[in-house]
Formats: C-alpha cells, structure tokens, sequence
C-alpha cells in the first residue's frame, strides 16, 4: 500500500512538473495577449497553436481513458487547430482553463482509491492507466519547455 501511495505522489508531481522542468502555470503566466498569433522566426505554428495543441492532446487521452467508445481525432491535423486560425483573448483563457480543468480530471485518476494503474483498459487491451498518465506528462514536459523557448525566442518574457 505505501508502494501505491508513492506511485500516486510521483505521478501527480510528473503531471503537475516543476521538477525537472518549468511548470505549466509559470510558462504561460503574463503572456502577452498582443503576442499570443505571433509566428515566431522559422515555426509554422503560432503559441496559442502550441498550447492549444497541449490542451487537445491532453483530452484526447484523458477521453480515451474514460471513454469506451471515444474516437480521436485525425492525426495530424485533429490535434492542432487550422494554421489560418487565430484566437483572442478570451479563447486564449479558454485554451488554459480546459486544459487545467482536464489535467485536474487526470490527476483525480491518478488519486482515485480505484484506480488500477497496469490493468488493461477494458476498450484497449494493452493499454492502461500508467502508460497513458506517462504519456501526458512526457507530451505535456515536451511541448511546455517547448513554448518557454518560443517565448525567450520571442522576448515575451515579463518581469
């Protein structure tokens, strides 16, 4: 039982970070809005994009956890929003309130008394709850350390 018990602290510190890496609240924290569909120099995506990209893909396996019948989206372009689109600010906030509404959602499965880490998925024999919550972590890890180089690219970093 103390062995789950650490299993479930390790793994909400993974899904939080802060560890190894900038967190989630301080890389988005101050952004400024007037930047938020700037391209930077050489990337095809914009950061609302690559936030926005976080937030889909995040759902997409915390439905595919929960869901039996979930299908995801098309890859690739399911998982980023259309190149031409841009956001304002309210769906700039939105961005970042799914997606901390949908890692708290993650995190209340990671802490859940029932919650059977390596069982299969009862829809996805081969898959379990592990394996997906460290799949978030690593994607959410990359893509995070990802926008606060955008942002020093940028100089969108504010005292």
């Amino acid at each position: 039982m103390e062995s789950e018990t650490e299993l479930r602290k390790q793994l909400l510190a993974l899904l939080r970070g802060g560890n190894a890496h900038m967190g989630f609240d301080d890389a988005v924290a101050n952004f400024p809005i007037e930047a938020i569909n700037n391209y930077p120099s050489n990337v095809s995506y914009t950061p609302w994009h690559l936030l926005e990209h976080l937030r889909i893909t995040q759902w997409d396996i915390l439905e595919f956890i929960r869901e039996p019948n979930y299908v995801s989206p098309k890859w690739p372009e399911g998982y980023w929003p259309a190149k031409q689109k841009k956001a304002n600010q309210t769906e700039w906030f939105e961005t970042i309130r799914k997606y901390k509404a949908d890692l708290a959602d993650l995190e209340e499965i990671v802490t859940g008394p029932d919650t059977n880490f390596t069982a299969d998925l009862p829809h996805a024999p081969g898959y379990n709850i592990l394996r997906e919550i460290l799949l978030v972590a690593d994607h959410n890890a990359y893509h995070i350390g990802e926008f606060c180089i955008l942002r020093q690219v940028m100089g969108t970093w504010r005292e």
